[in-house]
């Protein structure tokens, strides 16, 4: 899922940014866990939903990411901006979860839901991206129930 690149491209996430999201996300949420503090959670969803609903342009991680590592993203390795937003739609819908169970009192459930997500992002920093395989299956199962009057997919069925 990844491609060289010589600068950032339209079409790409570079892998720096990448890894920032995933340490923002880890980070923020153990935060949160050992100080106890749900609104850690609440301010990683709102930093997350601009980015879901409009991309790169709607993301303040890529915007400091860009400016942060910006040698680093020259030549950079990318990964595919839509992988990228369905990891953070996924991100996005468990730390929505875990804010109502927040609100309705369930502060047990609101961290287990946060916890998902901190596991993922450690996970996907040592090298397996959990998302990234869901969105492989969803695309997988996406292409053999409509072939190719679906959407464009580059993964191969069964014969």
């Amino acid at each position: 899922m990844t491609t060289q690149i010589s600068e950032v491209s339209p079409a790409g996430i570079p892998l720096p940014i990448v890894k920032f999201n995933r340490w923002i996300l880890l980070t923020g949420i153990v935060a949160a866990l050992l100080l106890q503090q749900p609104l850690i959670t609440t301010i990683l969803f709102l930093l997350l939903l601009p980015a879901v609903i409009f991309g790169r342009k709607g993301s303040l991680i890529f915007f400091a990411g860009s400016k942060l590592f910006s040698k680093q993203n020259k030549g950079a390795s990318t990964e595919d901006a839509g992988l990228m937003r369905f990891n953070n739609s996924i991100a996005l819908i468990l730390l929505g979860i875990a804010q109502v169970a927040f609100i309705a009192g369930q502060a047990v459930a609101g961290w287990i839901f946060s916890g998902i997500v901190a596991l993922a992002a450690a996970i996907a920093l040592s090298g397996f991206c959990f998302g990234c395989f869901l969105y492989f299956q969803f695309n997988l199962q996406r292409y053999k129930l409509f072939g190719q009057a679906g959407q464009k997919c580059d993964v191969p069925t069964e014969s």
